[in-house]
């Protein structure tokens, strides 16, 4: 963290977790030493690439086991945008000749519904986009009406990225369970390390997790394909990951990966009651504030994000205010913050222009404490009045 601008007494507050996560130094360690040691092509039939091969299957059966599920359906990808892209387009692709119809929700994360958007535009699939409500939770009797006899895929996100609501995945698995011929993708990668989900459980066909969300790598990930289900591989060559991913393995990368998701999964143990405790602390915080309209709902919501909209005060001037407190929050989604667009997820859930606007999203890390997260509320109010006064509210 160290390229960050710090304050006077040397610290400085991270609350961006949801965009990305510092990594732990034991994932950076593993890296190194992989990197260093095993630099062998895991293909190669030499004993490097012996070594190489070894150590990779290593750290896919690790991970499954902490996924709870086979290492076969294991598959190490580069993060979330090509798992949810492998998931979506793959199985579509797979089952085009059966059906061209797609259901999800209109609070998908911009890897989820851009990969849609492609099918429907260019391909001619056909989707069905299920509302959420005024707290952003989709109705899993809504996707029952939805479902057609040429519906091939269901896609709905686990927790939401802006707001955190969690999204009933267990009941809809239990929706879909009477059309086995309907894939279901899940995209965890917001909740992997922050809320559960047990993935055999729920009925899952697919699902997706991110490396750097939970203080592994950027430029890792996992998609779990459950075995026997139809997907088409995106990428073609040399028929790394079981002919679905192609190219000369990460292999640094995945053994990182396995290493951070066993931490984070132990942080979760250790921390999240205290964690809860830091979210419920902010929610009463800034419900006191004048002006700020809280955005994430109390209750089904992740415990590690918090969203709230300032109206009349645009977000990006209030980011960089506290940026210079040496704070750091962000807007919507990092995929579109930079856009400067009104958020489409408050947007769904029926909010006004003016509060989709000035959204900012508070998003901590599982170790963050009330101690730790204080100075935001001791500056937020009086940042907020400065700039409602320069713009004379």
């Amino acid at each position: 963290m160290k390229n960050y601008k710090k304050g006077h007494n040397g610290s400085m507050l991270y609350l961006d977790n949801s965009a990305t996560t510092n990594p732990y130094p034991e994932v950076i360690d593993t890296y190194k030493q992989v990197s260093e040691k095993y630099f062998g092509n895991p293909s190669s039939i030499h004993g490097l690439g012996v070594q190489s091969e070894r150590l990779l299957g290593k750290a896919r059966e690790q991970a499954a086991r902490l996924l709870g599920v086979s290492e076969q359906e294991i598959v190490f990808t580069s993060g979330a945008t090509e798992g949810n892209n492998l998931a979506i387009k793959g199985s579509a692709f797979a089952q085009q000749n059966r059906g061209k119809h797609i259901i999800a929700t209109t609070i998908e994360h911009p890897s989820v519904s851009e990969a849609i958007h492609q099918l429907e535009q260019q391909f001619g699939f056909e989707v069905t986009w299920i509302p959420v409500n005024e707290k952003g939770f989709v109705d899993p009797d809504d996707i029952k009406k939805a479902i057609r006899k040429d519906t091939v895929l269901v896609s709905t996100m686990h927790v939401n990225n802006e707001v955190g609501t969690i999204q009933p995945i267990e009941k809809i698995g239990q929706v879909l369970k009477p059309f086995p011929h309907i894939i279901y993708h899940v995209d965890h990668v917001q909740g992997i390390g922050k809320v559960p989900l047990n993935i055999k459980k729920a009925n899952v066909d697919l699902c997706t997790i991110s490396g750097h969300k939970f203080h592994a790598l950027n430029g890792t990930g996992i998609l779990y394909i459950k075995e026997n289900t139809p997907i088409l591989p995106l990428i073609s060559g040399g028929g790394q990951e079981k002919n679905l991913r192609s190219g000369t393995e990460h292999l640094a990368g995945n053994v990182s990966l396995a290493k951070g998701l066993r931490l984070a999964l132990d942080d979760y143990e250790k921390h999240i009651s205290s964690l809860m405790e830091t979210k419920q602390f902010l929610m009463d915080e800034l419900a006191k504030i004048d002006g700020v309209v809280l955005n994430t709902p109390r209750d089904g919501s992740a415990p590690h994000i918090i969203n709230f909209s300032v109206p009349g005060v645009k977000a990006e001037v209030l980011v960089h205010m506290l940026e210079e407190e040496h704070i750091y929050v962000s807007t919507t989604s990092a995929c579109s913050s930079r856009k400067k667009s009104e958020s489409k997820v408050l947007l769904a859930m029926g909010k006004d222009k003016k509060i989709a606007e000035s959204s900012i999203r508070v998003s901590l890390s599982i170790k963050q404490t009330v101690k730790d997260v204080k100075p935001l509320i001791d500056v937020l109010p009086s940042s907020i009045q400065k700039l409602k006064n320069i713009m004379g509210l």
